[in-house]
């Protein structure tokens, strides 16, 4: 008898650890982004910014970030892409989404969010990494912030490689890596 209700108690406690596994992948999905200068990973709070984080993965399924750029790199602040084909050329998005950025989140070193126009309420595709803590984007009483809705666990230095890109004017746009930083593949790994 004692041998039976162990294995009812071993098999009850590894059905429980793959729920509480499932949970948390599905609160907290891992997006692996192959770029041409390496790989990263992050980490997205479903919690806390969930229309942002679904949104992205949106992107994520429908392989919209193959083949664009980080358009934007400035050292000592962000580097920003997820619009841009290598020729520069938007790409067409889906509708904007309501901005979250008074969700508890702080733009804080290689944290994600999303980049917007002046409206608080233009964000798309486009997407940013903090180089350092940016607390000048979180929200304040008088004004709206930018929504972070994850961070980067893996692949700091990848980050920073991107970040050291020299850059120059190009099409009409500042920042722009001289030598194309192109992400190959984003995809969910959990």
């Amino acid at each position: 008898m004692k041998k039976y209700l162990r294995n009812i108690l071993l098999i009850a406690y590894a059905f429980l650890f793959t729920i509480n596994q499932n949970i948390a992948s599905e609160s907290y999905p891992q997006i692996e982004v192959k770029t041409t200068s390496g790989s990263f990973i992050i980490e997205l709070d479903r919690n806390r910014s969930p229309i942002s984080v679904e949104n992205f993965l949106r992107y994520i399924e429908d392989d919209f970030f193959e083949n664009t750029v980080f358009h934007r790199v400035i050292q000592g602040f962000v580097i920003q892409g997820g619009g841009y084909t290598p020729d520069l050329e938007s790409k067409e998005t889906y509708p904007n989404i309501i901005n979250e950025s008074g969700n508890g989140l702080s733009n804080r070193r290689m944290t994600i969010a999303m980049a917007r126009e002046t409206d608080p309420h233009t964000a798309s595709s486009q997407f940013y990494i903090n180089l350092v803590d940016n607390f000048t984007l979180d929200p304040m009483a008088t004004r709206w912030g930018y929504a972070v809705f994850g961070e980067v666990i893996e692949g700091f230095s990848v980050i920073n490689s991107i970040a050291g890109s020299a850059t120059q004017s190009m099409n009409g746009m500042q920042d722009v890596p001289v030598s194309p930083v192109i992400i190959l593949e984003a995809s969910r790994i959990n």
